[in-house]
């Protein structure tokens, strides 16, 4: 880890006041705190992390330092190879940061193959934990169970159902599943008969059903796993429930049988439930749905397709929450095998946790359609975030958190009159789409991330790290969370005090006269000039480079890359217009 990048980080704790999910800092003066081996758990089982030794939180981050950091990095090592399991191979150093020694280790997120990592003292069970906000949090039984499963295929959707037989199957899907088989399928279907095509396709295991061909295929699973269904419930208050009245929900449906059939429920739920909002479309307008309904389609079905169907879930339903501001889709088991929430979306990310299903689902159609319900390819998501782009709506928010997985979609139009009007009151030339794009996801109140900007733009990690720079640059964006972990937030000098009020106070947004007081007589570099005004580094070159133009200042340095170069204040001292 660079200096810089530790001063960025700690300086984040600071103003946070508290640790957050990927920092992790503790006294450690002489010697080792028992904590350290449920964080270095957690940081493993989760996205990784740094762990700082040598800070006291309880004085706001002051740099204590470590007495014998050789010794404590010695210690540290042998706590990673010894007592955990599989042992953690952290970068481990010491950096000298404000006259203290501090032990720095940065914790690589195990594989999903070696996961969970566990404290060998307590065992597997009672030894895992997993990285929760600022805090460590012990694995659930059921919990570690997923992550065993992780580690290989989950045949948990071919195991066979105790009782069924093909009486238990629709006899009209099964008819348009045989039928497309032999017709995408013939080389290994067109010769087989319903019996030996039903077998292959692995709908039967000998003379029962697995449970991939009843979700898929069965007449009424629910006969067998009452809980394996949708819900949905609409809600009348942001909170839920309406304590003013006593109105619990506006409609409450329990959507079952076989998949197709629970789709296309939800789906007409959805669709009775949602308003409808009036769009400009050319020369006329054109009524569409609060969400667009390929979105709700496809995160109806990634949920009941890729939920956990091991045992010990069969008690949990997929369920739908409508709020008047917000949609959510949950469901039991969190993300499968390479897939993360920061390449959800990405061409060519996708894992399947219950193969056998999605095989026999890419044959299945959606009622009163040839569509199949599923393509198996990956794309589900894509198709997801597309619809959202286009129906200019914030891309949903995606949450993992080992049980379950959340798809959270925002019920606002990313760029209304209100963020419309805001943006332009910021007097900012120059912006791309996708930059106005990002600002209104802030003025709406959601996260702004590497991941979220590209969802929201459809645009790659390059060209997304480019545009989020040059927003900090114009000083409307502020980053925290240390370069991997990087989230942005409205400076305090253009945040709208409220969407119901969205004009921001008035902003010193010419830095100019701001440097040239910090300059003074005399010569500073960039640093010395960014701990004087407290600007971000971008920002600060980015007025350099205006008042080099200008003629203002004047660098010590043809090369402004040199760690040497110097500024100092020309004789010319009008300001003109700020440029760009």
């Amino acid at each position: 880890m660079l200096y810089d990048e530790l001063a960025e980080i700690i300086a984040n704790l600071r103003d946070l006041g508290g640790d957050h999910a990927f920092v992790e800092a503790k006294r450690a003066e002489t010697k080792l705190p028992k904590s350290v081996r449920e964080t270095l758990s957690a940081f493993a089982n989760t996205s990784g992390g740094v762990l700082i030794l040598g800070l006291d939180e309880t004085q706001g981050f002051e740099a204590t330092g470590v007495r014998a950091p050789a010794k404590m990095e010695a210690d540290l090592a042998a706590l990673c190879s010894e007592n955990l399991e599989p042992p953690l191979r952290p970068l481990i150093g010491t950096h000298r940061f404000e006259g203290a020694d501090l032990v720095v280790a940065e914790i690589p997120e195990l594989p999903p193959g070696s996961k969970p990592a566990f404290n060998r003292g307590t065992g597997m069970t009672q030894g895992s934990f997993v990285r929760v906000a600022d805090g460590d949090r012990k694995l659930s039984p059921y919990e570690v169970q997923l992550m065993m499963a992780n580690r290989g295929q989950p045949r948990d959707d071919e195991q066979p159902v105790a009782g069924t037989t093909v009486a238990n199957l629709d006899k009209a899907l099964v008819e348009t599943y045989l039928n497309r088989l032999r017709r995408h399928r013939s080389r290994a279907f067109a010769n087989l008969d319903a019996t030996a095509a039903l077998q292959r396709a692995k709908v039967l295991i000998g003379t029962e059903l697995s449970l991939a061909g009843l979700l898929a295929l069965g007449e009424y699973p629910q006969e067998f796993f009452p809980q394996l269904m949708l819900t949905f419930v609409h809600y009348p208050m942001k909170s839920g429930p309406d304590p003013r009245n006593g109105t619990r929900f506006i409609d409450n449906v329990a959507a079952e049988g076989p998949i197709p059939a629970i789709v296309d429920e939800a789906l007409i739920a959805l669709r009775r439930n949602m308003k409808r909002r009036s769009t400009v479309r050319g020369a006329g307008r054109a009524e569409t749905y609060e969400y667009p309904e390929t979105a709700l389609r496809e995160a109806v079905v990634n949920a009941l397709v890729h939920r956990d169907y091991s045992g010990s879930s069969h008690g949990t339903q997929v369920q739908v929450e409508m709020y008047p501001d917000r949609l959510l889709i949950r469901n039991p088991g969190g993300l499968y095998g390479a897939v993360r929430e920061e390449n959800l979306g990405v061409e060519g990310t996708s894992s399947a946790r219950n193969a056998t299903l999605l095989k026999i689902l890419e044959d299945t159609p959606l009622p009163g359609s040839d569509r199949p319900i599923c393509e198996n390819r990956g794309s589900g998501i894509p198709a997801m975030l597309a619809a959202m782009r286009d129906a200019k709506l914030s891309p949903p928010r995606f949450a993992d958190d080992i049980s379950t997985f959340t798809a959270t979609f925002p019920n606002h139009t990313l760029l209304g009159d209100d963020a419309v009007r805001w943006i332009a009151s910021l007097d900012e030339h120059g912006l791309t789409d996708s930059q106005c794009h990002g600002l209104a996801m802030l003025f709406h109140g959601e996260t702004l991330n590497n991941q979220a900007y590209r969802n929201a733009n459809d645009l790659d990690s390059r060209v997304a790290t480019e545009e989020l720079g040059d927003l900090v640059a114009r000083g409307l964006l502020i980053p925290a969370g240390g370069r991997r972990y990087t989230h942005y937030t409205l400076a305090e000098d253009v945040a709208p005090a409220s969407t119901d009020s969205p004009a921001p106070p008035k902003r010193r947004a010419d830095r100019r006269e701001e440097i040239l007081d910090a300059l003074g007589d005399n010569e500073a570099t960039r640093a010395d000039l960014v701990a004087a005004t407290g600007l971000h580094d971008r920002t600060m070159t980015r007025w350099l480079t205006v008042l080099l133009r200008q003629g203002l200042i004047e660098a010590t340095e043809r090369n402004l890359r040199s760690p040497n170069v110097r500024y100092r204040r020309t004789s010319q001292r009008t300001l003109d217009e700020p440029e760009g």
